[in-house]
């Protein structure tokens, strides 16, 4: 029971659900490109990550000097309806949100996370 009630109060805030919103679309995403997207700060998307994690909804694996999170592929049942029904969730910020997350990803550099909005990307971030 206290799994379930873990993964439930973590779906209690906004931007959780906006994460897995993204995350549902995209294999992997690193915490700035998460920043950058949701328009919030590192800290707190940060907390929210953590959140997730500890509720089995999230895993971070860290690919050089960047943490990538993506969707638990080894979930319950339970965690797959849930993560299925925020797929149905019709909302104007979920949808501006995925198209900011489609153009901060198309700014990687050889596939790679790179850090902050600044149209300066010349430094390598590898």
């Amino acid at each position: 029971m206290e799994e379930y009630l873990k993964i439930i109060k973590s779906l209690s805030e906004r931007t959780r659900i906006r994460i897995l919103a993204l995350l549902n679309q995209a294999q992997e995403v690193c915490v700035s490109e998460i920043v950058d997207t949701l328009e919030e700060s590192q800290y707190k998307v940060s907390r929210h990550l953590k959140v997730l994690q500890e509720a089995g909804l999230v895993v971070g694996s860290k690919k050089g000097r960047w943490i990538y999170y993506q969707l638990n592929n080894n979930q319950v049942h339970f965690q797959d309806q849930i993560l299925k029904a925020i797929n149905y969730i019709s909302s104007d910020i979920l949808h501006k949100d995925l198209e900011r997350l489609k153009t901060r990803l198309a700014k990687r550099v050889n596939n790679q996370c790179i850090s902050g909005k600044t149209e300066n990307y010349s430094e390598s971030y590898q």
